[in-house]
């Protein structure tokens, strides 16, 4: 575990470094205002089944450096709730590096880092838990305008913590 919240200390230096870096270089390497390279987008997700709801809504804005590089942040919130069994809450945020080295096909690395807690009925005699839980995606997409489609890759997944059912997951991303 002490090798764990290691790795994930330094990912986070990483990419906090990375932004910090990326957002004070040059004012003049850039055409326009900094208001003209901001591009806002994200997710909104809602699930219905019998006796179930689970909803999320995951905004986030990029910093376009040029055409083939863009940083950004993004927040997720998620709520889940299985009637007589559970209600588990989810919120948490991410780092966002896109690189697009060709017209069509867009690279993504995205650090995110999510407050996972679950409450369970009584009867079910399960212990409420609440934990963090990392991930570092690294993806791969179709662009097309403003959407991109791919699949990506969560390096740090633990089949016990994640909140995904498998490290790979297809994505579909807009930014306008």
């Amino acid at each position: 575990m002490g090798i764990f919240v290691l790795i994930n200390k330094k990912f986070t230096y990483f990419f906090l470094v990375l932004f910090g870096l990326t957002f004070s270089l040059p004012a003049q390497q850039h055409t326009g205002s900094f208001v003209k390279h901001l591009r806002f987008g994200g997710g909104i997700g809602l699930s219905f089944g019998e006796g179930y709801f689970g909803g999320t809504l995951a905004p986030s804005a990029i910093y376009e450096y040029n055409n083939n590089l863009a940083f950004g942040i993004g927040l997720n919130g998620t709520i889940n709730n299985q009637k007589d069994t559970y209600k588990s809450t989810i919120i948490g945020g991410s780092l966002i590096g896109l690189c697009t080295p060709f017209n069509s096909i867009q690279l993504s690395s995205e650090f995110e880092q999510l407050k996972v807690s679950r409450k369970y009925e009584a009867h079910l005699n399960i212990r409420n838990d609440s934990y963090w839980v990392p991930a570092l995606f690294f993806g791969i997409g179709y662009r097309n305008g403003n959407a991109t489609f791919g699949i990506r890759y969560d390096a740090l997944y633990d089949s016990d913590k994640s909140i995904y059912l498998d490290p790979w997951t297809p994505f579909v991303r807009f930014y306008f």
